[in-house]
């Protein structure tokens, strides 16, 4: 039996029931409000000692951080695989991953803070922000843009983790105003159309 604890709006929660939806796997949900600081409780800390989300529970085995889980479900579950069989391929796969983590999400989510949290909770946009984290994006853009000239996905031309991994901070960017960033990208502008009509990635954001 599969378990997820996560907020259905966090963008690594995402990555995990995506993931799921894409295996065609069976699985409970139990919601962590973020907002109600359910992630704080005791309860939680018990399964996730940083007081975050997601955490899977896989028949009694305990684990939290989004792209482990997503590899680890990939490698367990049936149905379609989401890792390139070559060894260049995943090691291609796992560079991307990398990017995604280091050069394009911190970038990313000061703009989702400033123009999608931010108004929620009734604080100010600071505008030098976004225009500073909007310059900081351009050359991870770039790069994926030549990357996605050369490949259909991220990581080559069968759908995978590299592309569930970045999809829900390009989810809110668009919510935050901030799709023209790839708007002069045809390569990255046809993989965004491409994956986000996905079934998995509608369920996930519906």
């Amino acid at each position: 039996m599969i378990k997820v604890f996560g907020d259905p709006g966090s963008t690594c929660t995402r990555k995990v029931l995506t993931t799921l939806h894409e295996k065609g796997a069976a699985f409970d949900f139990e919601v962590v409000a973020l907002g109600k600081g359910a992630h704080k409780s005791p309860e939680h800390l018990a399964r996730q000692p940083f007081g975050q989300v997601p955490v899977l529970d896989h028949d009694g085995f305990v684990m939290y951080e989004s792209r482990a889980i997503i590899r680890y479900l990939d490698r367990v579950l049936t149905g379609p695989s989401l890792t390139p069989a070559d060894a260049k391929g995943a090691a291609r796969m796992e560079q991307f991953m990398s990017v995604e983590t280091s050069n394009f999400t911190p970038h990313a989510m000061k703009i989702v803070y400033q123009r999608v949290f931010h108004p929620m909770r009734g604080l100010p946009t600071d505008e030098a922000v976004v225009t500073a984290a909007t310059e900081a994006l351009q050359k991870p853009l770039d790069v994926y843009e030549a990357q996605l000239g050369a490949t259909r996905f991220v990581a080559g031309d069968t759908f995978g983790l590299a592309d569930i991994t970045i999809m829900p901070y390009l989810q809110y960017l668009v919510a935050g105003r901030a799709a023209h960033l790839w708007a002069s990208r045809p390569n990255f502008t046809r993989f965004w159309n491409e994956v986000s009509a996905r079934d998995s990635w509608k369920k996930v954001i519906g």
